[in-house]
């Protein structure tokens, strides 16, 4: 997200433009849609699986590709809105949004679905950003103290709601559609958003930073040349290209560095600037984020197939058995700053080793009762998953920022943000495909224990390592 410059003010000068309820109203609005579709999708992949013969490699590309095109854009999604107003950002961002929701609705083919993920997570980068900085530039004091509290809610709120209504839609099964309707629910709801936001203010930042276009190119090209042979190789039976784009992905790696280095140098604001990456803070945070998100990102994905194909829960099923999950998340990320100012960084191991008992007794549930688990066997373990990613998470990303100068603080949170949509990708990616290996030889029980096993190391290390973050407090 990116943060707003405002000029002193000076006698004579115009009053700024407030934010209304009803503009606040629309900007968390514009927030919760995005938020809502990440999460929506999960309970919907079996039937995605069913209706459109996509192959699990597949499914884990209509997951990832929506957040590579985010990670990629957003902090260019941030400069532009700063530069050309985030009123009109926030509402070419919002009109791609519905449209492209649009077309992931009415998507004849898996292949068609993937490329208006993307094209959608490519809207959800113009959009999203600008929330954050409409309230910045057009709120103060405990107005705006409320209304940054607010859209934390909604983050939480928005999980909540992307699991049970997404498991609702696809089991209503409205008119025979099937899975289409977690998307095509957006096209009314973004009409309505794009009414209201005519009357948003419009603001822009004073200097703004310029865009890095060929650091956005290099990006992508490493997120593209990684990930894509990752979740399709193994399918595919490794053909060359896949080979060949792996080789290629530490070479662009390695390009996009230099250049990032050398914009820096020459007095340019890179995508990701270097300087910024070398911050204590945000080394040591951005070192525990990726196994964290990692871990997350993977679960998220393979608990939902296990749910469906492996359990029979059906979509309602999946997402009432998430839903615990959810709401321990959302009530103690609403604590998580109170814990943080008496336990500083401490929150972030305690969160980890929540998170790996709750996983540990997940494995001990599902492997002693299947395949007979219910939704209240699982309960226990999905509030200590909810708990400790709510620890985890919240404090993570103020520890990163937390010795961010305040002029480059917008350029710190996309940095943390592009490295949470990453590392969410790489896990899809990774355990996904492991999982989707294994399940066609030793069968989803056990494939869902060898991954859960390793999430579970995977939060223990995040236990581990995070014992050496800075404290936020100092």
């Amino acid at each position: 997200m990116t943060t707003t410059q405002l000029a002193p003010s000076t006698l004579g000068a115009p009053a700024r433009p407030g934010l209304t309820p009803a503009g606040l109203v629309t900007v968390l609005l514009g927030a919760a849609l995005p938020i809502i579709d990440f999460f929506i999708v999960n309970v919907a992949l079996p039937t995605i699986d069913a209706d459109l013969h996509a192959s699990t490699a597949t499914l884990e590309l209509v997951v990832a590709a929506y957040g590579i095109a985010y990670a990629v854009l957003l902090v260019v999604g941030g400069r532009l809105g700063d530069s050309l107003g985030r009123r009109r950002l926030f509402f070419i961002g919002l009109w791609l949004f519905t449209l492209t929701s649009l077309a992931c609705g009415i998507a004849p083919t898996a292949t068609t679905l993937v490329i208006a993920r993307a094209a959608q997570g490519a809207a959800s980068a113009l959009l999203l950003p600008q929330v954050l900085s409409i309230i910045q530039a057009t709120t103060s004091g405990e107005e705006r103290s409320r209304a940054l509290g607010l859209y934390g809610a909604t983050g939480g709120i928005s999980t909540i709601v992307g699991q049970l209504l997404g498991g609702a839609l696809v089991a209503a099964d409205v008119f025979g559609t099937g899975w289409r309707p977690i998307f095509l629910v957006n096209v009314p709801i973004g009409l309505v958003v794009l009414v209201l936001a005519r009357r948003l203010p419009e603001s822009r930042a004073h200097d703004p930073l310029g865009v890095d276009r060929l650091g956005t190119l290099l990006l992508a090209t490493t997120l593209l040349a990684l990930l894509v042979p990752l979740m399709e190789g193994r399918a595919l039976g490794w053909p060359a290209w896949s080979i060949v784009l792996l080789a290629l992905s530490p070479v662009s790696a390695a390009t996009f560095v230099h250049v990032e280095r050398r914009l820096e140098r020459l007095g340019g604001t890179p995508l990701l600037p270097p300087s910024v990456m070398r911050l204590p803070s945000v080394r040591s945070g951005l070192m525990v984020a990726i196994p964290f998100f990692g871990a997350f990102g993977s679960f998220m994905f393979v608990f939902a197939m296990t749910l469906q194909e492996g359990l029979h829960f059906g979509p309602l099923g999946a997402g009432a058995a998430l839903t615990p999950l959810a709401v321990a998340y959302f009530t103690v990320s609403m604590l998580s700053s109170r814990l943080v100012t008496r336990y500083g960084q401490k929150v972030v191991p305690i969160g980890g080793a929540i998170t790996a008992i709750g996983m540990v007794v997940l494995l001990c549930t599902t492997l002693s009762a299947w395949p007979h688990v219910t939704v209240l066997d699982l309960a226990p373990s999905m509030v200590a998953i909810g708990v400790g990613n709510a620890l985890a998470m919240t404090t993570l990303f103020r520890i990163v920022l937390s010795h961010v100068p305040t002029d480059l603080a917008g350029v710190g949170s996309g940095v943390m943000t592009t490295n949470q949509q990453t590392s969410l990708a790489l896990g899809v990616a990774t355990l996904g495909s492991l999982y989707a290996a294994l399940s066609g030889s030793l069968g989803s029980r056990d494939a869902f224990a060898v991954v859960i096993g390793l999430v579970a190391v995977l939060a223990t290390v995040v236990a581990i390592t995070a014992r050496r973050l800075p404290d936020p407090r100092v």
